[in-house]
């Protein structure tokens, strides 16, 4: 399952954000969520919303990991902001790849298309950024099984945060 989904501005990619965490905080042992768009495409935003909207944002400052490749947040559930930009054609490290294993936290990751497919989490919700004329269009896609329970679950709720949704 997938759905396709155009996000005009910020104020809709921080609303999917958003409606994103009123899933994860409700959904016991959620997917991860891995991110993929060009530069400036809104997947910093995208976390920024979803991470300001959990219990304990207060004391989370959302910000692209670049240098240290991952942040941890304080938040209910905690949150592992990943960004994978510096690793392009280096692997990844033990420390990530036992951070994105953690279940004691929602992985959310940015550039996922730098670490190797064979290392991504079974269970992810991949978020795939296009450009439009107008915008960006979002594709959501469930790999896994849980990840296509949560997303089949979710589909109702972004339709009050997004204008125009469409779903195969």
């Amino acid at each position: 399952m997938h759905l396709d989904i155009r996000l005009p501005d910020e104020r809709d990619t921080l609303a999917l954000g958003r409606a994103l965490a009123g899933f994860l905080s409700n959904t016991p042992a959620p997917p991860a969520v891995l991110l993929q768009g060009g530069l400036g495409s809104g997947k910093t935003t995208l976390i920024r919303g979803l991470v300001e909207s959990l219990p304990g944002a207060a004391e989370a400052e959302v910000s692209s990991p670049s240098f240290n490749i991952f942040n941890l947040y304080p938040t209910t559930p905690a949150v592992a902001h990943f960004d994978l930009y510096r690793l392009e054609g280096m692997p990844p490290g033990d420390e990530v790849l036992d951070q994105l294993a953690d279940e004691n936290s929602v992985a959310l990751v940015e550039w996922i298309e730098y670490l190797p497919e064979d290392e991504w989490p079974a269970d992810a919700l991949h978020l795939v950024w296009g450009e439009e004329r107008t915008g960006r269009v979002l594709r959501l896609h469930a790999m896994g099984r849980r990840a296509g329970e949560y997303l089949e679950a979710l589909a109702p709720a972004l339709a009050e945060y997004t204008e125009h949704l469409e779903s195969q």
